[in-house]
């Protein structure tokens, strides 16, 4: 494997990197923890898929206890930009809402970049679309497991030694 095989991976390394920056300046600019924001992200997901929006679902995603997940969602209740509501159709069981206030922050600050990422997108070709399909679906399918997808405890295949070579002309 050499550098051009992992052109994009770099790409993508920085990309990740400068989201997780604007990310951590999103949630400066408004009273949040990293991980507050990162919670948001996971809620609309779910709203998008139609998914219901849990504690179980946040905390699994998050990576958190039920401790931790807990201080998130209250957290952000306190700030205004989730309600809980009991699920109309098992009322043991609570759901989680974003706010229109927290999703008018989210869009004032990252409207911009993906107003742009969306006229790229726009301007791609079906196969062009499918092929960048397929590449961040991996990407994302390579991390997620407790091994990184190395095969190895911890992640270092050869493919994450060179994702973290100091040789890479990308952050």
């Amino acid at each position: 494997m050499d550098d051009k095989d992992l052109e994009l991976v770099h790409l993508l390394r920085a990309v990740a990197i400068e989201f997780g920056l604007r990310q951590a300046e999103f949630a400066t600019a408004n009273g949040m923890h990293p991980t507050d924001v990162r919670a948001l992200v996971c809620l609309l997901d779910a709203a998008r898929a139609g998914e219901p929006a849990t504690a179980g679902l946040l905390g699994a995603r998050l990576g958190l206890n039920s401790a931790g997940t807990t201080a998130v969602i209250d957290r952000l209740e306190r700030l205004g930009h989730t309600t809980r509501a009991r699920d109309p159709h098992d009322r043991r069981r609570v759901l989680l809402t974003v706010t229109p206030q927290a999703v008018r922050l989210g869009r004032t600050f990252f409207g911009p970049a993906l107003a742009t990422l969306a006229e790229a997108t726009a301007a791609l070709t079906a196969a062009e679309r499918q092929a960048v399909h397929h590449f961040l679906t991996t990407a994302r399918a390579a991390f997620a497991g407790p091994d990184g997808g190395s095969g190895q405890p911890g992640g270092s295949g050869e493919a994450g030694a060179a994702f973290i070579s100091p040789s890479s002309p990308t952050p």
